[in-house]
């Protein structure tokens, strides 16, 4: 199944994608695509209720937003690409490198991106998001791991540079700020005919691509992290997973390119759908 969120912002409609694009209504099964729901075997009731044809069409849906409610937690990986580690200058990791970002900083797929007041560098990073759907603590193996997973999406970890690196060496405030983390436009449950370990990435600033890899390149599989977490935290339905971005950031480039107002960031990865965000300026 594809889980979509669409209306206005704080007034989504949960909905199920056709195969030929239409949105079905899930309002009758669930308010929402949070904690509550994949706590609950919110997807197997949904599940049922598609198959039997109950739920209705949405009319004029509007706007997408972020695939699932705000999460109780956004956990990121970083360096997981071996030549993302090289472009930052930085040494490969001997275990996944995580770090924490704010859940206020999730967004809609197409909404505008913010840049932050007293940024500098602001930057990209496309990334395959997993959504938990059932509680994850001291996992035993990479199987169980598998087990726990919700869905898949598309995420763009935004960052800014300047407040992750040049502002006291704390990446979570660096990733965090308002409209920092677009998501979906859908979550592809598990169940679909998808390689999830070989998937297609992409991604374009004003139309040219910036990065393109596949999932194949990570460093430590989906797997590996959700187990390598759950040793350090529980994870709960409905958290959210960031799991490492591929070479071609804009810190990366020489010389480095950082985002402005108007710039356009359109992201792909297959499977998952795509995302495009305008650059503006972000508004006390």
């Amino acid at each position: 199944m594809k889980l979509v969120r669409a209306g206005e912002r704080g007034r989504e409609t949960p909905a199920v994608m056709d195969d030929d694009g239409t949105l079905r209504s899930a309002a009758g099964v669930t308010s929402d695509y949070g904690h509550e729901f994949f706590a609950s075997d919110g997807l197997e009731r949904l599940r049922a209720a598609y198959g039997r044809g109950d739920l209705p069409v949405l009319p004029d849906p509007g706007r997408i937003g972020a695939c699932i409610s705000r999460p109780g937690k956004i956990v990121c990986v970083g360096l997981n690409y071996i030549d993302h580690a090289a472009e930052a200058g930085m040494t490969l990791p001997d275990e996944p490198l995580t770090f924490l970002k704010a859940p206020s900083s999730l967004s809609g797929p197409h909404d505008d991106l913010p840049l932050p007041i007293g940024g500098e560098k602001t930057d990209w990073e496309v990334e395959v998001g997993v959504v938990i759907g059932r509680t994850a603590r001291y996992l035993p193996d990479e199987a169980s791991a598998l087990a726990t997973i919700a869905g898949y999406c598309v995420s763009n970890d935004v960052s800014e540079r300047h407040f992750q690196l040049e502002r006291g060496g704390q990446w979570s405030k660096g990733k965090s700020a308002e409209g920092f983390n677009p998501l979906g436009p859908w979550l592809v449950t598990p169940d679909e005919d998808l390689d999830f370990d070989d998937l297609a990435l992409e991604l374009r600033v004003n139309g040219e691509v910036r990065q393109q890899s596949t999932t194949r390149s990570m460093v430590f599989s989906i797997a590996r992290i959700i187990h390598y977490v759950s040793q350090f935290m529980v994870l709960e339905p409905g958290d959210l997973i960031n799991t490492g971005t591929p070479p071609g950031t804009g810190m990366g480039l020489t010389p480095p390119v950082y985002l402005r107002e108007g710039d356009v960031v359109e992201t792909m990865i297959e499977g998952l759908g795509s995302q495009r965000q305008v650059c503006v300026r972000a508004v006390r």
